[in-house]
């Protein structure tokens, strides 16, 4: 199932239009997936009844409201869950729909999803001006996948990682604002809405952030 939120009420993303998919999304390979910050807190109450299909509608309905947004409108897809999948692989249909509904807006999202057919899409879906940044679990992954030039990518940062930095090949890595200051969201940033260079380090957060430093600590 799939839910669109028309005005979050999150302080980080602002009121803006936000999405959730079902878990049944997320990929299989995820290395964060057991940390993911959706899992716990309030949010992953209102995830648990979108994957359980208590919440939401169906694929159609929803890229039919996501068509429905005015012009210009800046939205995020998926607080959390991911892109379509199929058989482990981005669903290129479901993508290209979406796609074609974000067309006159700016929808931005993030993928895990890192096969080599799914990262062709990603490619795709950039390309065609729906925002996909790839999600990297440290900054030698960063590096990794930024080298397939398909996308903007993000990655996860030490809790204690407060200012920008750079990944081992030397790229730029901005940490996001909205984690830094009380007065900066998505609303106002749009880094990540942007096709760029600079990697976005988002620092590991909520009740799992120990459990993320060490596990970055150790692929050091």
């Amino acid at each position: 199932m799939y839910h669109l939120t028309l005005k979050s009420a999150n302080a980080k993303t602002g009121p803006i239009p936000v999405s959730t998919s079902g878990d049944e999304t997320c990929a299989d390979d995820c290395a964060m997936r057991d940390e993911c910050y959706a899992a716990t807190g309030p949010l992953a109450l209102h995830w648990a009844k979108v994957s359980r299909g208590e919440r939401g509608t169906d694929w159609p309905t929803f890229v039919g409201a996501v068509g429905a947004l005015p012009d210009d409108q800046l939205w995020r897809h998926n607080q959390a869950g991911d892109l379509p999948q199929r058989d482990g692989t981005i669903d290129a249909a479901k993508l290209g729909q979406l796609v074609a509904a974000n067309t006159g807006r700016r929808g931005f999202t993030y993928s895990h999803h890192r096969d080599a057919a799914s990262i062709n899409w990603i490619r795709h879906a950039n390309a065609w001006g729906f925002t996909v940044n790839l999600s990297a679990n440290d900054l030698a992954d960063a590096d990794a996948l930024a080298d397939h030039a398909a996308g903007p990518v993000v990655v996860v940062l030490p809790s204690t990682q407060t200012t920008n930095t750079t990944t081992p090949k030397g790229r730029p890595v901005i940490v996001c604002p909205a984690t830094q200051r009380a007065d900066v969201s998505c609303a106002t940033c749009q880094l990540c809405q942007r096709q760029r260079t600079a990697i976005v380090g988002f620092p590991a957060h909520g009740t799992r952030r120990r459990v993320i430093d060490i596990k970055l600590q150790v692929t050091k």
